[in-house]
């Protein structure tokens, strides 16, 4: 195997090459196909677009398995491959994408991503062809100056989910809505110690459109062990250590169903179970990340006010 006998930087240098041309060869097949069903809009196109995003999985498992990295899967409870699910993570890096994508026995993930994405060339145009939702938040001081600006995210969102009925999925949500920086931290004065404050909107969306259809929540922590604080650039390095996914599976409960956008106190209340599991994720990764520095850590579980 690679990882045995190569130095470490040259590792880095093949995996980044076999994700780079993973990645060119299916993004450019899947915008050919997505330009063919807007002429053509055919079940079997439709078909032939997620033989080849299996196809992009398939490059990115393959890449990891080249790598220096130990990738480690923990799944609690069982996946049908052929269910719906909705996978609700935290973000540290890049590489998430990659990480949740080649997990072999998740049906077809698709991501919820920011609407500057749509622009990147191939992830943009892919996420397009495939439907995915982009989310476009909107301030306060935009509603104001624009109040038609109102609803529209949910509208984008309900239609994307819609799209998905027709073939088993995994619908991936980073709740936090970006990747966790210390800058980002410190900017948000976020009263975790690993994570973002959490955004429940997306989240409940997809519920409110599929929670009848989704099998279960697929609650997922993901953790690496770099030797920098750059996971991207150590994994490209050779000198990412290891990756720990741990997936827990959790029902749809009734209480999470609901009118997000106009139910006040179900907006509350959801607002509040995504503190309660964001709380419990981020003891997970004290305790995770304490055991590898051998030190303590302090939880602060004060209340926290989500968008």
């Amino acid at each position: 195997m690679l990882k045995n006998i190569l130095p470490n930087w040259l590792n880095g240098l093949i995996v980044g090459l076999v994700l780079f041309s993973n990645t060119l060869l299916w993004g450019c097949i899947v915008l050919i196909l997505g330009l063919i069903k807007l002429v053509l809009p055919l079940a079997w196109i439709s078909n032939l677009l997620h033989i080849a995003y299996q196809g992009w999985c398939r490059g990115n498992r393959l890449g990891l398995k080249l790598s220096n990295a130990q990738i480690t899967t923990v799944i609690n409870g069982d996946v049908n491959q052929r269910g719906w699910y909705l996978l609700i993570s935290n973000h540290f890096s890049w590489l998430d994408i990659v990480v949740l994508s080649a997990i072999d026995v998740l049906p077809a993930p698709k991501f919820f991503l920011k609407d500057e994405l749509k622009y990147v060339p191939l992830i943009g145009s892919g996420a397009w062809a495939m439907g995915m939702p982009f989310m476009k938040r909107v301030s306060k001081a935009q509603l104001a100056k624009n109040p038609k600006l109102k609803g529209l995210d949910v509208a984008r969102t309900k239609h994307s989910c819609r799209n998905f009925r027709s073939h088993p999925t995994t619908i991936i949500n980073f709740v936090e809505g970006t990747r966790f920086t210390k800058a980002k931290h410190q900017a948000q004065q976020s009263p975790f110690q690993h994570l973002l404050k959490p955004k429940a909107g997306g989240v409940a969306f997809a519920l409110e459109v599929l929670g009848e259809q989704f099998d279960a929540i697929l609650n997922t922590t993901l953790m690496y062990e770099a030797q920098s604080n750059h996971i991207c650039g150590s994994f490209l390095r050779g000198r990412l250590n290891k990756v720990t996914i741990n997936i827990c599976l959790e029902p749809v409960r009734a209480e999470l169903l609901g009118n997000y956008q106009q139910d006040s106190q179900f907006r509350s209340h959801f607002q509040e179970s995504i503190n309660q599991l964001w709380l419990n994720k981020d003891a997970e990764l004290a305790l995770a990340y304490g055991k590898q520095k051998s030190e303590a850590v302090i939880i602060n579980n004060k209340e926290i006010e989500l968008p």
